[in-house]
């Protein structure tokens, strides 16, 4: 059975390759465009990982309720971290989760202005 295609604004999960052996994949959204997503002939997609670490602001981190994530704890993107990866290297989450709207997208591309040097956008 073919994997489902990651959407824009869907947290997947993902084990980067320079994680030690033994642990869990991470949560990551997807904020590439549906054009993107659903070519086929596109094989890789940008994501941004999840952390649960949101003991201090960081004005690269997006906070984000467990409401709207769908996972169990609250959770912070880290917009600095923004990397692409290959479609196929994403895993489906075992269960339910949200979908993030664009308007939450768009702040999370004003964090990583912020994170290259540049001004967020008015």
């Amino acid at each position: 059975m073919a994997q489902r295609t990651p959407q824009r604004g869907e947290i997947w999960f993902f084990k980067p390759p320079t994680d030690p052996p033994g642990k869990n994949p991470r949560p990551v959204l997807v904020v590439s465009t549906d054009a993107v997503t659903r070519n086929p002939r596109a094989n890789t997609i940008l994501i941004v990982p999840l952390t649960g670490s949101i003991e201090r602001e960081m004005p690269t981190h997006i906070p984000l309720a467990p409401g709207e994530t769908g996972l169990a704890h609250p959770s912070a993107v880290k917009a600095e971290e923004i990397t692409t990866v290959r479609k196929e290297s994403l895993l489906e989450s075992k269960f339910p989760l949200r979908t993030l709207s664009n308007t939450k997208i768009c702040e999370i591309a004003d964090a990583v202005r912020v994170a290259m040097g540049c001004p967020r956008k008015a």
